[in-house]
């Protein structure tokens, strides 16, 4: 049986200093971001930096967020669970910001870091930890495992820190029997939840887990009410977010992930040695220096992961405590059988295809199909590790440490572990590569020694206990967890996402569009072959593009056009039956006038000829073609065809002698509601992310053809009076229009449609 955890020494001791030095310790971890030249690349900049700038434009020019005209043709913002619309420190910013910069972007990282830390020290204070078991956890947690590997996620970054708040939150509740305690577990559940990532999916079943222990004990009904409050102000506040990206889901190329394509996102068994071996597999250093699964020098594997999705290492004091808590047999102490039962269930789930359970989760646990990397539960691993490390290390110092046999086994099995990870490396003839950071693991093991001997001299002097093991948790974390080319690069490569420093190429591109722009076109341009950060800075510099960087897309647009995740290589470039080349009618319907790219023309589309796309400037590694058959965006179209929408960009079949200034091709039942139509013009008089304004001029009518994309949200009205949105050409809006002449008004309204496809689907 374990002693008794509750020491005098460790109750009632002051919060204020505790967070203070939690608050030094991580400022200076993270000081390299935030004082430095450093900022957090790859999906941080990439990606969700143009969503956050995007959602500050818009509110300082007055518009809205809801729709992106700017990447994929166009794209519901509102329903998309990486738009940062939902997350609240990003919309409190966007309010009052109209360019936040790469910094600012990078603070709010920290910043929720360091909040779910803060939730850790209050939970353990709760619990009459020593402060310096409370602090190691909260580092442990805010930079340690997935949270400093994987700080480009932020999406997933800000759902880890939510969950850890909640978490807290939730235990208040439990023990104070408080409905006020509640909502603010319901609040913080549902910032989580809107989160809409796999964090945040697991985070709910964790949390829901950690109720039903607290309704298993004998105050159950104290609870009910209490449990209730955080239940439903958990769904209030995160159902509008998650509704709206369930009715995306069902439009997306991702309504579900199969057994297989998520088992490609699994964990490697062998991942579990950079525990103790940060950079093992030579993650921090150039990819071609990565040997570890998967890549080419470890061997055939079939796992779909970026290097640093295997890294786990949040620093050898909360790995000693763990381990004490198993030698003592006290992994499964009160205080501690949650963490190490949610531990070894998220380990199997990361695991996926290397165990027999995640197939079971997959086939019968509603949710996991909509996520393709069970490795994504690393965060919550993380989370886990910190909290049974932060109370390994409070028993450590109010049970008593015995270098006899407590330090005989900690390290002696640390050690073994150091040995296992240099056998692994020998096995698969990497060990040169590897030696530098087995070198820092063994150094690091020294300073974990030399802790262990100097906390033996003051163990009764709290403070400097709390001191002495943040500054060794510290130290570890900055030898092996420190910036690195995942984590952190020079803010300098991110020239191209300033919207006050354009480069030449963007500066040409802008020039050209706002000399080329006649009220009845707005061209787009396709970036392609630029790099990794290139394609979503479209949303910054205000450019309608063809291709973007995002997982989620709408699929009949990603069917027609082939367009993949992203288009940072030009092999990248996706075809499609309906797009299969530049020379295509979709090219021209896009209104596709310029393709920048770093690479041939030939090689993007064997099938376009320079004669047809004339290149107008050459910017540095640059060139810029040009597509002068693009078409204006809206246009009145005197004829109709009948078309199955669907089948048409299967097939890409247009009919002979199609020609799009002349022909749209509709739905039958919209065909057949047509009156004969005629020539007409079109202009576009106002243009606004979710609004725009259309003055038509037609003696006989005909269809109005829009060519932005379909999105069954689009509303219309004509004059004031509300008319039918067609989709038009596989995937353009269309509305038939009377003679005369008439203003014709597309909204972008979520919520409606929403509304109406909840109707569609209860009734």
């Amino acid at each position: 049986m374990s002693k008794p955890s509750h020491k005098p020494e460790s109750v009632r001791w002051p919060l204020l200093r505790s967070v203070v030095i939690y608050a030094f310790a991580m400022f200076a971890l993270a000081t390299p971001w935030l004082l430095g030249n450093l900022t957090i690349p790859w999906d941080a900049k990439a990606h969700f930096y143009p969503q956050f700038v995007f959602m500050a434009q818009s509110f300082a020019a007055g518009d809205t967020p809801t729709w992106n005209p700017f990447t994929f043709g166009g794209h519901p913002q509102i329903a998309d669970p990486q738009s940062l619309i939902f997350s609240p420190p990003h919309l409190i910013v966007a309010l009052f910001n109209g360019q936040p910069s790469l910094l600012v972007a990078d603070a709010i990282v920290f910043a929720m870091l360091f909040a779910g830390g803060l939730a850790i020290i209050f939970y353990a204070r709760d619990r009459n930890w020593h402060p310096a078991g409370a602090l190691v956890a909260a580092l442990a947690f805010s930079m340690g495992g997935s949270a400093a590997w994987r700080l480009q996620h932020v999406g997933q970054i800000l759902s880890l820190s939510w969950f850890a708040i909640a978490f807290f939150l939730l235990a208040r509740t439990r023990e104070r029997g408080s409905w006020g305690w509640g909502i603010a577990a319901g609040v913080a559940t549902g910032f989580m939840l809107a989160g809409r990532d796999q964090v945040a999916y697991l985070g709910a079943w964790i949390l829901f887990a950690n109720a039903l222990t607290g309704l298993a004990g004998r105050g159950w009904r104290s609870l009910i009410v209490p449990f209730a409050a955080a239940a439903g102000t958990a769904l209030l506040v995160a159902a509008l977010p998650i509704l709206l990206s369930l009715s995306l889901a069902g439009l997306s190329n991702r309504s579900a992930i199969d057994l297989l394509g998520a088992e490609r996102g699994s964990l490697h068994p062998a991942s579990l040695f950079t525990l103790v071996v940060g950079n093992l597999f030579g993650v921090t250093g150039p990819l071609s220096e990565f040997w570890g699964p998967p890549s080419p020098a470890w061997g055939p594997t079939d796992l779909f992961l970026a290097r640093n999705m295997g890294a786990l290492y949040a620093g050898l004091l909360p790995l000693a405590g763990i381990f004490f808590l198993a030698f003592r047999r006290a992994l499964f102490a009160p205080e501690a059988r949650f963490f190490t039962a949610a531990l070894i269930v998220l380990m199997i789930y990361a695991l996926g295809r290397y165990t027999p359970l995640f197939a079971l989760f997959h086939g019968f646990l509603p949710g996991v199909n909509l996520f393709r990397r069970p490795a994504d539960a690393t965060f919550l691993i993380g989370f886990m590790t910190a909290m049974l490390g932060g109370y390994g290390v409070h028993r450590i110092i109010v049970d008593g440490w015995r270098w006899n046999r407590d330090g005989l086994l900690i390290f002696g099995g640390l050690t073994l572990l150091l040995i296992g990870a240099t056998g692994l490396a020998m096995v698969k003839e990497q060990l040169p590569k590897a030696m530098p950071a087995l070198i820092v693991a063994g150094a690091s093991l020294v300073l974990l020694a030399a802790t262990f001997a100097v906390l033996a001299l003051m163990r009764r002097r709290p403070v400097l206990v709390t001191g002495l093991m943040t500054l060794a948790l510290a130290l570890d974390l900055a030898l092996t967890n420190a910036p690195n080319e995942s984590t952190a690069l020079p803010r300098a490569l991110y020239a191209m996402l300033d919207a006050n420093n354009r480069t030449d190429t963007l500066k040409f591109l802008k020039d050209r569009l706002s000399d080329n722009q006649d009220p009845d076109r707005r061209d787009r341009v396709e970036l392609v072959g630029l790099g990794f950060d290139w394609p979503n800075a479209a949303m910054i510099h205000k450019i309608e593009t063809t291709l973007g960087y995002n997982p989620l897309r709408l699929g009949y647009y990603a069917q027609a056009t082939g367009a993949q995740d992203h288009a940072a290589l030009a092999d990248q470039k996706g075809r499609a039956p309906l797009l299969p080349s530049y020379k295509a009618p979709l090219a021209d319907l896009l209104g596709l006038r310029y393709i920048v790219t770093a690479a041939p023309l030939a090689k993007l589309d064997p099938q376009a000829r320079e004669a047809d796309f004339p290149v107008i400037a050459r910017i540095g590694e640059h060139t810029i073609y040009s597509n002068p058959r693009a078409l204006p965006r809206v246009m009145v179209i005197p004829q109709a065809q009948a078309a199955d929408q669907n089948a048409l960009i299967a097939t890409g079949r247009w009919g002979q002698g199609f020609d799009p200034t002349r022909t749209v091709l509709l739905a039958p039942e919209d065909v057949k509601r047509l009156d004969r139509g005629g020539d007409g013009v079109a202009r576009i008089v106002r243009y606004e992310n979710g609004r725009v304004v259309v003055a038509a001029d037609s003696p006989r009518g005909g269809v109005l053809v829009l060519n932005d994309v379909y999105h069954p949200w689009w509303r219309a009205t004509i004059d004031g009076t509300p008319v039918t949105i067609m989709r038009a050409n596989g995937i353009f809006r269309a509305v038939a229009l009377p003679a005369g002449k008439h203003e014709v008004v597309f909204e972008f309204a979520p919520l409606r449609g929403l509304g109406r496809d909840l109707v569609k689907k209860i009734f």
